[in-house]
């Protein structure tokens, strides 16, 4: 499994109404091998400040499996440089963990933080995802010694200011954009 760009994404809902909308958009982004979901951790504090959580993935086990050999392998070269045998001791560690618990990026913890910053009927969600679709691009750049120099979202006014959407749409993109 080539893995892709990753991604941080954190997105709050102010009296949120979950109908599988989402959930069934990124199932859609999965099968068509666009993203992939490492983890995803969703909070949600009714308005009696009574809170859930669910965390999901939609990742296969034995693409967990080969992700937590490859952040295994990461960790072993981080620790160990150049010694193969440990590095490659670290991997198997990180598969075997993964095939046992999975790949859980976000912790108990994160969740508990996440709690505390949000208001009585919010949610948020954190979503770990990968850019699978970037694969290709990616190591077509690293073949031609090229390097991420910056990254980040275009905000819906800029793409009015060059012409690329109607000031109407915009509008619509930053509502959702900044809650």
């Amino acid at each position: 499994m080539a893995v892709g760009p990753v991604q941080l994404i954190v997105l709050g809902f102010a009296h949120p109404q979950f109908e599988g909308e989402i959930l069934d958009e990124l199932q859609r982004l999965r099968e068509a091998d666009t993203i992939r979901v490492i983890d995803a951790l969703a909070v949600y504090k009714d308005a009696q400040g009574e809170v859930a959580i669910l965390e999901m993935s939609n990742l296969t086990k034995d693409e967990e499996i080969e992700l937590g050999a490859k952040i295994g392998a990461l960790v072993g070269i981080g620790a160990f440089g150049d010694d193969e045998a440990n590095v490659e001791k670290v991997a198997l560690a990180g598969a075997e963990t993964a095939a046992e618990e999975g790949v859980g990026i976000f912790s108990a913890e994160e969740a508990w933080e996440v709690v505390e910053d949000i208001p009585n009927d919010t949610a948020a969600i954190l979503l770990m995802i990968e850019h699978h679709w970037a694969v290709g691009l990616r190591d077509a750049v690293a073949r031609a010694n090229g390097f991420r120099v910056a990254d980040g979202f275009v905000s819906p006014f800029d793409l009015v200011a060059i012409g690329v959407i109607t000031a109407e749409e915009a509008r619509l993109n930053a509502a959702v954009e900044s809650g």
